[in-house]
């Protein structure tokens, strides 16, 4: 038996905090959900990724839909505590291998967090083995 990918389209779930953001990438994109990866973004955000960067649904969709061709597995990421100002918050997440992401989030006006700043893949600092 072969199990669709749950795909959320318009009507994906809300991010209540801007912690959840991260768990909400981590099911959209192992379920393959392009339109569910979208909707954690607000319409003009912009997201860098090395030398791509993409502004806006659009551009974030072909983003998305070109990596989800390519891989199929996203490892949970560790969700570190957002610093909050209001209806702004920083959020990032540390992937396995030891990979930051850093992201600004804004409360939207139905109670919402959606991603509005998204630079993901930041590369952790080596120590320097002189001493």
């Amino acid at each position: 038996m072969t199990t669709s990918p749950k795909v959320y389209g318009q009507n994906p779930p809300i991010a209540h905090e801007p912690e959840d953001l991260a768990r909400l990438f981590n099911e959209r994109a192992n379920a393959g959900d392009v339109d569910g990866l979208v909707a954690l973004y607000e319409p003009d955000a912009v997201l860098a990724a090395g030398k791509v960067v993409a502004t806006g649904h659009g551009e974030i969709r072909q983003f998305y839909a070109d990596l989800l061709a390519r891989k199929s597995g996203f490892p949970a990421a560790e969700t570190l505590p957002a610093i909050r100002n209001g209806d702004h918050a920083m959020t990032f997440a540390r992937l396995p291998n030891g990979t930051i992401s850093a992201e600004t989030a804004r409360r939207q006006a139905d109670g919402g967090w959606r991603w509005l700043i998204d630079q993901l893949k930041i590369k952790p600092l080596q120590a320097d083995k002189a001493g």
